[in-house]
């Protein structure tokens, strides 16, 4: 049988490749496929000094990535899938989720700024970067003294940037660390409990978004689903997908499956005036995923 072939589409990024070069290995090694991989850059790319809060429309990581896919230019597209909004455009499917890395988030320190204990041990009125909405307002939760400083880039120029002075300490996804192999021995890292600091949802996974009537493709990528991590992305982007928005939202997940138990733990920023206000949290758990989905969408707008 001639082996199928196919083109993988990616961003540029070193993390990006990373994870479209894993699911080329698994392609080419476990289902004897001939796999070659494009970069398409996105908008989320090119426009690297505006915080993701503040840009326009919700797709900024992906949306290049599916009109190439549209076009048939590609014929799957590699997504961290936290990226990807719940709902596909017309045209498209997730073919298979899985490859779930750690969902937690890393705490980098620059020796000299760290003191005390706590979630967030930064000396006080130190400049903390992200652009992430979720990650500032647990941040002003658990140390509100820290200045919030947006910060862009891939993840090496976000550390290159710790380096350099510009900040005393930076949140990144220990995933990203730990599939690029990052060497931060000159920092101090700390890996966050994420049912304290809560990941965003479906934090580590990956998924893989083929065209809807691309049968030949599917065949292939459906053998590559993981029906946990598919329940839990269920479970955690369930949750986002009731409040009907994208990446942007600062609701932070985390999600445990035990024996067809579903708990989903979740909080919700709540902007104030100036900054953030405060946030809500709610710890559900059940045996049906949808009924723990929207028992958590109802008690996290009960004070609306």
């Amino acid at each position: 049988m001639k082996p199928v072939s196919l083109i993988i589409g990616s961003r540029g990024s070193n993390l990006a490749l990373y994870q479209a070069n894993l699911i080329k290995s698994v392609l080419e090694k476990k289902h004897s496929c001939r796999v070659s991989i494009k970069i398409v850059k996105t908008s989320g790319d090119k426009i690297d000094d505006i915080s993701f809060d503040k840009m326009e429309g919700k797709c900024f990581f992906t949306k290049e990535l599916e009109d190439s896919l549209l076009s048939h230019e590609i014929d799957l597209a590699v997504h961290s899938l936290k990226d990807l909004m719940t709902v596909q455009p017309d045209g498209l499917k997730l073919g298979a989720v899985g490859y779930r890395a750690d969902r937690r988030e890393m705490l980098l320190i620059r020796k000299e700024s760290r003191i005390g204990n706590g979630v967030l041990p930064v000396k006080e009125g130190g400049i903390i970067g992200t652009s992430s909405a979720r990650r500032k307002c647990q941040i002003n939760f658990h140390n509100d003294s820290l200045q919030i400083k947006d910060l862009r880039g891939n993840v090496p120029t976000r550390v290159n940037k710790l380096r350099q002075g510009m900040y005393d300490t930076i949140v990144i996804a220990v995933a990203g660390v730990k599939r690029l192999g990052l060497d931060l021995s000159d920092l101090d890292a700390i890996e966050l409990e994420p049912e304290t600091f809560l990941p965003a949802p479906a934090q580590g996974i990956l998924g893989i978004q083929i065209r809807s009537d691309d049968e030949k493709t599917d065949a292939v990528v459906s053998k590559m689903n993981s029906c946990d991590a598919a329940a839990e992305a269920a479970l955690e982007r369930g949750l986002l997908a009731e409040f009907d928005s994208g990446c942007s939202l600062p609701l932070g997940v985390y999600s445990e499956i035990e024996s067809e138990r579903y708990r989903l733990k979740a909080v919700l920023g709540v902007p104030a005036a100036e900054g953030w206000g405060s946030i809500r949290s709610v710890d559900i758990s059940g045996d049906n995923i949808d009924d723990v989905v929207m028992n958590a969408f109802r008690r996290l707008n009960e004070d609306e």
